[in-house]
């Protein structure tokens, strides 16, 4: 292979697709030749607006020897197809989340990437973020001692002002995007505060439910989880919201964490106030951006911070909350 990886997009249907467009242009590493998608996703008008060819046949673009690797944007009910055919191809897989709706969907992802033995990695941007890794130091340093109770928010208001229309409105259509508010916003903190925990839930519940009628999808949430130490862990998440932190807490035998009111705020018994301040100022560089890592991954068979199983794992969380608030049981994990 050359110093760069020649890509395609594969879909503009998610509302960063153009984003990510832009970032593959601007790299310095990635070529970026082709789109592939369906007239109603709006990837010929990207082609077209990015001078980039455009495939209306995916088969026929996983077929060009020039085409390393895909940036998969399609929506997420095409994941499945979509991924399995790329790594059939042998070509490198960037995805937007969630990798699939359902776990049974995911393994056989996995399979194909594992026998293909491309490299893969899900957008989990808040994985390579430096207050988000102080966090987890924090925890991993015992500053907090036995973790008891993590709550995570995120909200924003597309339900209050009707974001999603024309390309993007599959966003609330629950077959091909899995859920509303929470499938999708709810992905990053539903893969932090898990990971912040030490790892998996045993059980979930939660209220999923429509509260604005802008579309026939849930836009307002919160799910409870209890881990395997009986800690619990709240997530709230919304597009009802008009404003309001995006807040992270943790909380311990020994302290305290929370952010998202202005930096970090860490209580300890652990650290005198000089030492806590210390460790506040010594906060983790962020991590190279996802696609940063896959493409040094490509081309130096570098390691990866974010993998395929971290994408199951959400998957299998989020399968779980739906399932429990559909049934109004808590729902056990594994599933």
């Amino acid at each position: 292979m050359s110093d760069k990886v020649r890509a395609a997009m594969l879909s503009f249907a998610h509302v960063h697709a153009d984003g990510y467009a832009k970032q593959a242009m601007a790299h310095e590493n990635i070529d970026l030749l082709a789109v592939w998608d369906e007239d109603e996703y709006g990837g010929r008008e990207g082609a077209e607006r990015h001078g980039l060819d455009f495939h209306a046949d995916l088969d026929e673009l996983l077929a060009r020897d020039d085409i390393d690797a895909v940036i998969v944007n399609a929506i997420t009910s095409d994941h499945p197809k979509v991924m399995i055919k790329s790594a059939k191809a042998g070509k490198h897989i960037f995805t937007e989340k969630a990798l699939a709706i359902t776990v049974a969907e995911c393994d056989p992802i996995i399979d194909a990437v594992d026998e293909a033995g491309v490299k893969f990695i899900i957008s989990l941007p808040s994985r390579t973020r430096s207050e988000v890794l102080l966090a987890k130091k924090a925890v991993e340093e015992g500053l907090l001692g036995e973790l008891t109770f993590g709550r995570a928010r995120i909200a924003h208001s597309a339900g209050l002002d009707k974001w999603f229309s024309g390309p993007s409105a599959w966003f609330a259509d629950a077959e091909r995007a899995g859920g509303g508010a929470l499938f999708d916003l709810g992905c990053h903190v539903m893969d932090i505060l898990p990971w912040l925990m030490g790892g998996s839930p045993k059980k979930i519940t939660g209220i999923i439910n429509n509260h604005s009628n802008a579309y026939p999808i849930d836009d307002n949430s919160v799910t409870l989880m209890e881990f395997p130490n009986n800690a619990i862990g709240v997530v709230d998440c919304s597009w009802v919201h008009r404003s309001g932190p995006a807040l992270r807490e943790l909380y311990g035998t020994e302290g305290s964490l929370v952010q998202g009111m202005g930096g970090t705020q860490l209580e300890t018994r652990l650290l005198d106030d000089d030492a806590r301040d210390a460790f506040l100022a010594n906060a983790p560089d962020n991590l190279p951006s996802a696609m940063d890592q896959w493409v040094n991954a490509i081309l130096n068979d570098a390691p990866m911070t974010i993998t395929i199983q971290d994408g199951r794992n959400l998957t299998e969380v989020m399968e779980a909350v739906y399932r429990a608030s559909a049934t109004g049981e808590a729902v056990s994990l594994p599933l």
